[in-house]
């Protein structure tokens, strides 16, 4: 139980160590480019400590589940002459109050009215947020606000966090593949069969009847160690594989090493039909629509597996790997938030490859923590490559292009910047800053829906949690 605590403890500071680098891409470039930043925090909800340095507070907050940089002037303010509208918290009340006394012929006045207030609404709720950011500038800072930089001033300071979990996610997996390796096959036997079984029967053991495996009737054992066949040197198990595969019924001088010491034993692999696949591993179709076969040799014996340190230079092809798997779940995600659904409040299975929670990725650390018939080392190696996950996934989740997530204030900046080149091009006056406030109700409504799959998440993960062990 312990172990299990100490595993969802290591996940948790993990986590908010990514968030506060994350908060911290954004900080840096925003105080060099001469942003005020009031706050930073990690984690939402009450504070639990900060304390103020210079001009900018620094704190962590109750819910670990995020985090926030506070910059001055992050929306512009109304255009010039346009006085702020005053927001209107009860217009319904006043609507249902008025439609109670109205006469029927003014029903459609009335109805009228409550379209033009329900807009008012929407437009005092961008007005509030306007004016929220306008309350941030202080007198003779205006020149430090947000809105005022440059576009690709604003483009590194929302990339500059994703971009820290990017690096985070390379630092994790290097852990993992240069540190402690990734299990491969070697050239050496795991498991060797008594005999060979077809693939079309249903037994599970060998019987008296069924003809010994190659590798049995060759006097081959598990821990023997394949050094060459026919003079070839052998340097992996692909390589072995594919002799063997090739040699249906041709016998092998096989050397192998056993306790040290080097024997040549005579292998002759067991002719086998096989489906042929191609190089995506699917099977393959003739001119008639059957499946085509081949004749492939076989022996009945497995490898066993070891780690095998990575170089540095393998390392951005397995980060680009977990990105791609990313990308395609978001994507796809309203898809999977209904099999989330169908999950967790019926029969069927959670897909292991899914989303998941926070709550469920402790879960997963806890388990790995506590299971005692793996290795410290070999769990120590998979909390990393999970941390290393989570990185990933920050990183793809901040740059989908909605406020408010990174990648949303990203393409405000470009829209920005492509209206601007426009102007020029044209000879029209500078239309000045993208006014993104105006994507505050967007925001609301992106915030209502993250929390409710959110809520989806956890409850999935608490019902029917996804398990590394089965």
């Amino acid at each position: 139980m312990l172990l299990y605590v100490l595993g969802i403890l290591i996940v948790l500071v993990g986590l908010g160590v990514s968030i506060g680098l994350h908060e911290i891409g954004h900080l840096v470039p925003a105080k060099l480019f001469g942003v005020k930043v009031t706050q930073y925090m990690v984690g939402f909800g009450k504070t639990l400590w900060s304390r103020k340095k210079g001009e900018t507070e620094y704190g962590v907050k109750m819910i670990p589940l995020g985090g926030y940089v506070a910059m001055t002037g992050m929306y512009p303010p109304n255009k010039p002459g346009e006085a702020p509208r005053a927001s209107t918290t009860g217009f319904l009340n006043s609507v249902v109050e008025e439609s109670a006394h109205a006469t029927r012929g003014e029903a459609v006045a009335a109805d009228e009215q409550r379209k033009q207030e329900s807009r008012r609404g929407i437009a005092g709720l961008v007005d509030e947020a306007r004016l929220a950011s306008a309350e941030t500038i202080a007198e003779g800072e205006d020149h430090r606000t947000f809105y005022r930089l440059p576009v690709w001033k604003k483009v590194i300071i929302m990339l500059g966090g994703p971009f820290m979990n990017l690096v985070l996610a390379f630092v994790f997996f290097a852990i993992v593949f240069v540190g402690f390796g990734v299990p491969q096959f070697s050239t050496t036997l795991g498991q060797v069969s008594e005999c060979l079984i077809p693939a079309s029967s249903s037994a599970t053991s060998c019987s008296a009847e069924d003809p010994a495996a190659p590798a049995a009737a060759a006097g081959l054992q598990p821990g023997d160690k394949m050094i060459a066949v026919d003079g070839t040197e052998i340097t992996s198990w692909d390589q072995f594989r594919d002799t063997v595969s090739a040699a249906p019924g041709t016998p092998l001088a096989v050397v192998i090493e056993r306790d040290g010491v080097q024997e040549i034993v005579e292998l002759t692999p067991e002719p086998n039909e096989r489906a042929v696949a191609n190089e995506n591993g699917q099977a393959v179709k003739g001119a008639d629509g059957t499946y085509l076969t081949e004749t492939v040799g076989m022996i009945g014996a497995t490898p066993a597996s070891e780690q095998v340190r990575q170089p540095i230079t393998e390392v951005p092809a397995y980060v680009g790997q977990n990105i791609e798997q990313v990308v395609g779940i978001v994507v796809r995600l309203p898809e999977r938030m209904v099999d989330v659904w169908n999950a967790a409040f019926g029969t069927e299975a959670r897909d292991p490859n899914g989303p998941i929670s926070v709550v469920g990725v402790g879960r997963i650390a806890g388990e790995v923590a506590s299971a005692s018939e793996i290795d410290v080392a070999a769990r120590a190696q998979t909390l990393f490559g999970l941390l290393g996950s989570l990185n990933v996934a920050l990183f793809v989740f901040n740059l989908v292009p909605l406020m408010p997530l990174d990648g949303g204030h990203v393409v405000g900046a470009l829209h920005e910047g492509a209206k601007r080149r426009l102007a020029k091009l044209f000879g029209k006056p500078d239309p000045g800053p993208v006014d993104t406030a105006k994507m505050v109700p967007v925001t609301f409504a992106v915030v209502v829906v993250l929390g409710a799959m959110s809520i989806l998440l956890v409850y999935a993960d608490l019902v029917k949690p996804v398990s590394l062990f089965g």
